[in-house]
């Protein structure tokens, strides 16, 4: 369960977050989404695909950590493998919220920082400060102020981006055999990927249109991360030396 609230300087001043890495904090899980803007860091540490929501039938663009399910194969104990910690795990326990805001007599929707007072990484006795001790926000809660707003443009872009790989078919399931150092066998499924032939396919004229909003960037860049499937198969044949 999760108790999101608006954050405030009055109830919360004394709050802090743990930001070390750990299974106990939330971080084993398979894989995080991502968006357009994000590839670019993303692409260069860990696979990016694509991932049908069950609940919503929507489809997200996924960073994969594991193989299967609560496997996070770059989690060691409390330390994170890896250079980069993708926005939309790192943002934990903050998500974004609206409140409705009146001004000249005019209602408008603010954004706002909501905190899960249940996330693990909740504490009043470790972590960083979210308030100074005299008032005003403490550098670390700025610094998330900055990433929830990029999860939010991030995130409308990404729909814009989706629905275009989708009204032009650039998207494919795929299942992929994988055979591990110990003899163990296992499919990943459930996943889907650029479909290189209908990219191939594309007119002039609509690759000219990606390539002006940025997208034919992320697609490629989304296919060459594919390359990152062989880091993780060592990670995991770590586990069986």
């Amino acid at each position: 369960m999760s108790k999101n609230v608006l954050l405030n300087s009055v109830e919360h001043r004394d709050l802090k977050v743990i930001t070390t890495r750990g299974a106990h904090y939330g971080d084993a899980v398979w894989f995080t989404v991502t968006f357009p803007k994000e590839f670019r860091t993303v692409q260069a540490h860990y696979p990016i695909f694509f991932h049908k929501d069950s609940n919503s039938n929507q489809f997200f663009a996924v960073t994969l950590f594991g193989f299967q399910d609560q496997e996070n194969l770059f989690l060691q104990q409390d330390n994170w493998r890896g250079c980069y910690i993708p926005l939309m795990l790192r943002r934990q326990p903050f998500l974004i919220g609206q409140q409705l805001v009146r001004e000249d007599g005019i209602e408008t929707t603010q954004r706002v920082i909501h905190i899960d007072l249940d996330n693990p990484r909740v504490s009043q006795t470790e972590g960083e400060a979210l308030f100074l001790p005299f008032g005003g926000n403490s550098p670390y809660l700025d610094e998330v102020a900055v990433m929830l707003e990029t999860i939010h443009h991030g995130m409308l872009d990404s729909k814009t981006f989706i629905d275009l790989l989708l009204e032009h078919q650039l998207l494919e399931s795929f299942t992929l055999d994988l055979t591990f150092s110990n003899g163990q066998k296992q499919q990943l499924a459930g996943f889907y990927t650029i479909h290189e032939d209908n990219l191939a396919a594309l007119s002039p004229e609509l690759l000219a249109q990606l390539h002006q909003k940025g997208y034919l960037q992320a697609i490629y860049m989304a296919i060459a991360s594919q390359a990152n499937i062989r880091h993780l198969l060592q990670l995991k044949n770590k586990q069986f030396e």
